[in-house]
């Protein structure tokens, strides 16, 4: 044995479609991966300056102060009222939460019922690769399930663990509140936990409100348990850089996690705490970066049209999810061809095959020549 066994990560397969764009003479248009490249605002990285004298160990649970902000954030932005001393812990980004969740939580030792036997992990058919590596990683078995087929009447049976993401990535799908209250309630029937990847939340172009949280009242019928929700500041805030995030939800479950990751090191670092109160607590540089995502959306996705891409979903998020009824790798050939990159719907499983993910997340600048490109093919 030479460790654990994981697949190769996806994204180096697109290498030779990455040299191929190069090619184009006007340079290369990468709406492959959605990483922020707008600046952090000033006031996250003043707050940030200023902690930087942080010589003693910080806390796994978070100060007062930054429960505090994640509490008053969940309410302002979500209608969703959180125990800050209870329901609430930061997080080193929302990855690694999401790697780590069924191992924290115990699924191929003990289930998550208390059974002597392994329970399987539940993810949309349609996602983020990380719920499926998360299962791999805790050494139990991976199963597709969206919420349709659980409002249709599919069996939670031997899962522990059901991911939801709204609004989702790769899909922009957001669930309303009774699709979510339902998924719920047969939840709990059968004793799953339900975690609910939220991180586009605010990013909601359907409406100026966030998209509805699997802990907002009308879901939960006033009590959280069984539920976790989480939530980075990557995205709303540019902090990708920072690994700010957060969970919250079931103080049972919350209290354990901290107890774990207390034994395990899993500690946010004291002036990025403090960077996130700054952040929590600043809502107008978050309507701004709104309104910088949605000029980037009005841009591209006419032309994700007239270059023959139907866009599905899309609703909230940083990305389109488009098709050309054609495999994956044809389009991402043929938006190489114009010197675009895009996702793969490979990366995002079996289902996604025919679709690719277009990024918001590039300059002004080269989302209007992507744009261009794309009108003019």
């Amino acid at each position: 044995m030479y460790g654990l066994q994981l697949p190769d990560y996806p994204w180096d397969t697109l290498t030779p479609y990455r040299q191929r764009a190069a090619a184009h003479p006007d340079g290369v248009c990468d709406l492959s991966i959605g990483t922020p490249v707008d600046p952090t605002p000033e006031a996250i990285r003043q707050a940030l300056r200023e902690a930087a004298d942080a010589h003693g160990y910080p806390t796994t649970a978070g100060t007062d102060a930054l429960r505090e902000a994640i509490a008053w954030w969940s309410a302002q932005w979500r209608g969703v009222t959180v125990d800050p001393a209870t329901e609430v812990l930061p997080t080193v980004g929302s990855k690694e939460l999401v790697a780590w969740l069924p191992t924290l939580l115990g699924l191929s030792a003990r289930g998550a019922s208390g059974l002597e036997r392994p329970m399987a992990v539940a993810c949309p058919s349609q996602a983020y690769p990380t719920y499926e590596m998360g299962a791999r990683l805790a050494g139990v078995d991976c199963v597709r399930l969206d919420a349709a087929d659980i409002l249709a009447g599919a069996s939670l049976e031997g899962i522990g663990l059901l991911w939801l993401n709204s609004p989702g990535n790769p899909t922009g799908e957001v669930l309303d509140t009774d699709t979510l209250a339902a998924v719920v309630a047969r939840a709990r029937e059968a004793g799953v936990i339900v975690a609910s990847d939220e991180c586009y939340a605010l990013l909601n172009w359907a409406a100026d409100t966030a998209a509805p949280s699997i802990l907002d009242p009308a879901v939960t019928g006033g009590e959280h348990t069984g539920l976790l929700a989480v939530y980075s500041m990557s995205k709303q805030s540019n902090l990708a850089g920072y690994r700010a995030a957060f969970v919250t939800g079931d103080a049972k479950l919350i209290g354990n996690l901290t107890n774990s990751r207390k034994h395990a090191g899993m500690i946010l670092p004291a002036p990025i705490q403090a960077a996130m109160i700054a952040g929590l607590r600043d809502t107008a540089h978050v309507q701004e970066q709104k309104a910088r995502y949605a000029a980037r959306r009005t841009e591209l996705l006419p032309a994700a049209e007239a270059f023959g891409l139907r866009i599905d979903h899309s609703t909230a998020g940083l990305y389109l999810w488009a098709s050309r009824d054609e495999d994956c790798w044809e389009t991402i050939a043929a938006l190489a061809d114009l010197g675009i990159i895009a996702g793969p719907g490979a990366f995002y499983g079996a289902a996604a095959g025919q679709h690719v993910r277009l990024a918001l997340t590039a300059p002004d600048e080269r989302i209007a020549a992507a744009a261009a490109r794309l009108r003019e093919a």
